[in-house]
């Protein structure tokens, strides 16, 4: 006797200490459920890929002044979104949030709301301060022109005042020359000193008495020194003085003039020229004001709207949304609230959006995963929104996405739970038709999950999407090792009525057990396959199903047996019949079922072979067709079919409607989490690096995922998008960003190092949002590009790589994104489909011709009784293409599973075969003892498996739904495998392989043929 039958004979030999050991560890086991924690994040699935690294290097030393948020997409649909009515709607609204409880406390600290309606409003406040500052420095200007044009009257005067001086000192001249007469000259000189009262009166005119003063001490001055200039000429001429000292003395003159005129025209109007001055340094004050003054208030922002009417609004609506809108970048920003639809520069809009951007307490953004501080405010947000529009309002965001995904699996375990152990005791009840075995298996179940879910508490697994397959899957395994235990147990009862309860019991579990110690370590092998996969939770997966298997081993093989040997013997001593018929052994139809494929391998083996591998081959071919897929999209539920609606509490559904919401999104409007982004790093000072990023734009603008607003143009954030929206608001920057623009075309060439600290100095935020420096060290740049919601993962990936791979010279550009990383795990899953099923194959086949060379001396009956599941493996993945089912994180695992599950038929099977042939000798009733007691086991466990896992249908997460409906096919595959083509396999292993080869199925099969009953 092996080793192994003597342990399974222990069960029935200490059956009390089993009982009392494994109730002991159940409960210490146990007591690590509670530990459990929930994840529904799809972040947990990224692997350590390049793509990922650089994502979290641009999370690490990246910032956009909203650092650590979420933003939160509410849409407005409706008629007239663009109307005053409207717009003041939707700041009221926004000031709502600000005052609820709930919400106020998530929002982030500057400038939490964005919308269409704060564009406008703050577009019309500014322009009202800029009009202002226009006028005040129109007014300005004109007083300087005012002022200049007396100061030059003023210089007029004085030269009128020298040239009369001059015609004065001309008479004296004359007079003492006796050229004229006294009174001649007292006459002309009256009429001179009379013009030179008229000017100095015309030049005073206007002046203060103060001013004509200063004018007048001017004017005299001038005289003085025109006379003496005059005599200074006089001098020279007559030879008094030589030129050097007429030159010397004539410069000595001339500055003292230009300090009269200075006196005479800058000096009178010094006061006004000061007070010029200063209004035009308030002047500039103001203008720097504007340009780095903080938003207006919403308060301010409602009173503006408020203050307009339907024709002004439109107006600036038009102006500010127009595709050449010259209103320093508001164009670009307000268009990124409409739909993409949407015509720019007019007022016909059918939605809008508005984002709010709510704190995260310092969390990363995980999608499908939000904190129940922002599920519970947004949830807040919805329902302010449905009280203050009275146009339909969507919220779109991370905490509602969350709360679905968790609702759908909390949802799908309520109703799949239920159903699943609903249907495995109506099964039991059809197989066991005995009230204790169900009760027993049905604790067995509880058990085996209390197990499992112990075991992930201590190792502090996470629970996320893919365990709620565990339970279902460990429920069917768990009910197909009861039902091969109960079933050979009650065989042996029936034809060895001798042997009592125990007896029988010890018969059963040293007759299945090694078959079902190989089907464990057979399943074992299939899932820890999973252990190659680089996906972290698909790596827990896989020991979780492995413990759940071996646990389903200890209490199926163990606890439940001995369990019903002391009941058993305890009602047999009260006098109660404890001997029970085995399913699918009365004969009848069911036993004419299970005899098909006995039928089929005794006519027509190799025809059967035949048709089966050309079956498998097309299942093959749609192998290689069959997508992969992992998007948030995979995990979102429609909402619930009608029927759920009528089920009561707590089994009642919730609505869902993120999934209609999310497509709705995707197909108008830019999502706020749909972005790729290209990290270029190196010598990023390098002269032609803002060229390089400009051309990389360009390019970009080109793809067909790339999304593109209503005005055509790109929706992408890059260094030099926000230096150009710096430079249109901030004259200084504006003047080095031009200044560094040596061929005109708009982006900076050369000093990209000036460039950068200016923009740090000017606007840091934004900087920081696009250039990561360390130090004063320049380390990398990135960009954003908006791509569309709906765009396939592997397109974006393929076009963003194309545009990173535009970058030259010392720049190294990656493209990455979570769309691009979900891409790659999209690649890591397939890989972990291919990966696990080779590993799978490979393991279990060497395990299988290993264990059947020691135990029956053929390791081929290994393979034979692998190949069953080798043709399922390739039904069900050609199915999967028929149907159009994808690969993802669940039905990805379907073909270690299949080998898994699947395997435990053909076992069974094969095991029973070998040893009714053993100890019948004859290879035809062999098959049919064998198909017919096996074979009933093997359908009560494919149904029970079937209907556990088809109860996933019923699910209302997505992913669940495909899960079950494929894994229940994978069951039926290898259930007909085994009874129909495993016959035909056996036979002719039996023939060309088996004891006596040859002369075993010639010699004996005449001595019993086929049972008809």
């Amino acid at each position: 006797m092996s080793l192994l039958d003597r342990l399974f004979e222990n069960v029935t030999a200490h059956s009390r200490v089993i009982i009392a050991v494994l109730l002991v560890l159940t409960v210490l086991v146990g007591s690590g459920a509670p530990m459990i924690e929930q994840s529904s994040s799809l972040d947990q699935f990224q692997s350590d890929s390049e793509a990922a690294k650089k994502l979290n290097y641009i999370d690490s030393n990246f910032t956009t002044g909203q650092e650590n948020t979420t933003a939160v997409q509410v849409i407005v649909r409706g008629d007239d979104v663009l109307s005053k009515e409207a717009m003041v709607n939707s700041l009221q609204f926004q000031q709502r949030l600000r005052e609820n409880e709930t919400v106020s406390k998530t929002l982030a600290d500057e400038n939490p709301t964005s919308g269409v309606a704060n564009v406008i409003a703050i577009s019309a406040i500014q322009r009202e301060k800029i009009g202002e500052v226009r006028a005040e420095g129109q007014q300005l200007q004109q007083r300087g022109q005012q002022l200049n044009q007396t100061a030059a009257r003023l210089s007029d005067a004085l030269n009128q005042t020298r040239g009369l001086q001059a015609q004065y000192d001309q008479l004296n001249a004359s007079r003492q020359a006796g050229e004229i007469d006294n009174e001649t000259y007292r006459q002309r000189a009256g009429e001179i000193e009379t013009q030179l009262q008229s000017v100095r009166a015309n030049a005073t005119s206007d002046l203060t008495a103060n001013q004509s003063a200063t004018f007048n001490k001017a004017a005299q001055q001038a005289r003085g020194l025109q006379a003496q200039l005059d005599q200074l000429n006089n001098s020279y001429e007559q030879g008094q003085i030589n030129q050097s000292t007429y030159q010397r003395r004539a410069g000595e003159i001339q500055s003292q003039f230009q300090q009269v005129y200075k006196l005479g025209t800058q000096g009178v109007l010094a006061e006004e020229y000061k007070q010029l001055q200063t209004r035009s340094e308030n002047l500039q004050a103001k203008q720097q004001g504007l340009q780095n003054a903080s938003l207006p208030s919403l308060s301010e922002q409602i009173d503006q709207l408020e203050s307009m009417n339907q024709s002004q609004v439109d107006s600036l609506t038009k102006t500010v949304l127009s595709e050449n809108s010259s209103s320093g970048g508001m164009s670009g920003r307000a268009l990124a609230f409409m739909p993409t639809s949407y015509e720019p520069g007019t007022t016909d809009a059918n939605a809008t959006m508005l984002v709010v951007f709510q704190k995260q307490d310092g969390q990363s953004m995980q999608q499908g995963q939000a904190s129940d501080t922002l599920v519970n405010s947004q949830a807040a947000i919805q329902s302010v929104a449905d009280e203050e529009f009275d146009r339909e309002a969507v919220v779109f965001g991370s905490g509602i996405i969350s709360e679905e995904i968790n609702q759908s699996m909390a949802d799908s375990l309520a109703i799949v739970g239920p159903l699943a152990l609903l249907f495995v005791v109506l099964t039991l009840l059809v197989a066991y038709r005995d009230l204790l075995d169900i009760v027993l298996g049905v604790l067995g179940i509880v058990l085996v999950l209390v197990w499992t879910f112990g075991f992930m508490g201590w190792l502090e697994i996470t629970f996320n999407q893919m365990f709620i397959a565990v339970p279902v899957l460990l429920i069917g395994l768990s009910i197909d090792y009861a039902i091969h235990v109960f079933m050979r147990h009650r065989e042996e009862r029936n034809e060895n009525t001798g042997e009592g309860v125990r007896g029988s019991m010890r018969v059963a579990l040293v007759s299945v057990g090694a078959a079902l110690t190989w089907v464990t370590a057979t399943t074992v092998i299939g899932f820890l396959s999973n252990l190659v996969s680089p996906l972290p939770p698909i790596q827990d997966f896989g020991i979780v199903s492995s413990i759940g298997i071996v646990a389903a081993l200890l209490i199926f093989g163990a606890l439940i047996p001995a369990l019903k040997v002391e009941v058993d013997e305890m009602l047999e001593s009260r006098g109660y019949d404890r001997n029970k018929r085995a399913f699918g052994t009365g004969g009848g139809a069911l036993g004419r079922v299970l005899s098909a494929g006995a039928v089929a391998a005794r006519k027509a083996p190799l025809v059967v072979i035949v048709l089966t591998v050309l079956v498998s081959a097309g299942g093959a071919y749609g192998a290689t067709k069959v997508d992969t897929s992992f998007a948030q999209e995979d995990f979102l539920a429609e909402d619930p079919p009608g029927w759920t609606k009528e089920l009561p509490e707590p089994f009642k559904p919730s609505e869902y409607s993120a999934k209609k919401n999310l497509d709705y999104v995707n197909d108008n409007f830019v999502r706020e989490d749909s972005q790729a982004q290209i990290l270029i790093q190196g010598d990023i000072t390098q002269a032609n690096t803002l060229e390089q990023i400009q051309q990389a734009r360009n390019e970009a603008a080109k793809k067909d995922t790339t999304l593109v607003l209503s005005n055509g143009e790109p929706q992408v954030t890059s260094p030099l998008s926000v230096m150009q929206q710096t430079a249109a608001q901030n004259q200084s920057f504006n003047q080095t960003f031009t200044a560094a623009d040596t061929d005109g075309n708009g982006v900076p060439d050369r000093n990209l190092k000036q460039v950068y600290d200016k923009l740090y100095s000017v606007a840091p935020e934004q900087a920081a949002s696009v250039i990561h420096k360390e130090g004063d060290d320049y380390q990398a740049v990135r960009m954003s590009i908006s791509v569309k919601g709906g765009a396939a993962s592997v397109e974006v990936t393929e076009e963003m790589r194309d545009v990173a791979a535009g970058f030259e010279g010392d720049l190294e550009a990656t493209a990455t994104g979570q769309t691009i990383v979900f891409e790659i795990v999209q690649k890591q899953l397939l890989d972990t489909v291919i990966q696990s099923l080779i590993i799978t194959m490979v393991a279990v086949f060497a395990f299988l011709m290993f264990i059947y060379r020691i135990t029956e001396g053929s390791a081929t009956l290994g393979a034979v009784t692998l190949l069953p599941v080798v043709f399922s493996v390739a039904w069900i993945l050609g199915t999967m293409y028929l149907i159009d089912m994808p690969f993802n994180i669940l039905t990805g695992m379907i073909t270690s599973l299949t080998v898994g599950l699947g395997v435990a038929y053909s076992i069974h099977l094969s095991e029973r075969y070998n040893v009714e042939l053993e100890r019948r000798g004859s290879v035809w009733e062999a098959m049919n003892v064998a198909l017919a007691g096996t074979g009933g086991a093997l359908l009560g466990s494919a149904a029970t498996t079937v209907g556990g896992f088809g109860v996933l249908a019923f699910a209302i997460l997505p992913a669940l739904q495909q899960f079950g409906i494929i894994t229940g096919l994978t069951i039926i595959y290898a259930f007909l495998a085994s009874v129909l083509v495993l016959p035909s396999l056996l036979v002719v292993w039996t023939r060309y392989f088996g004891p006596g080869a040859r002369g075993t199925i010639e010699t004996k099969s005449t001595t019993a043929a086929p049972s008809e009953d």
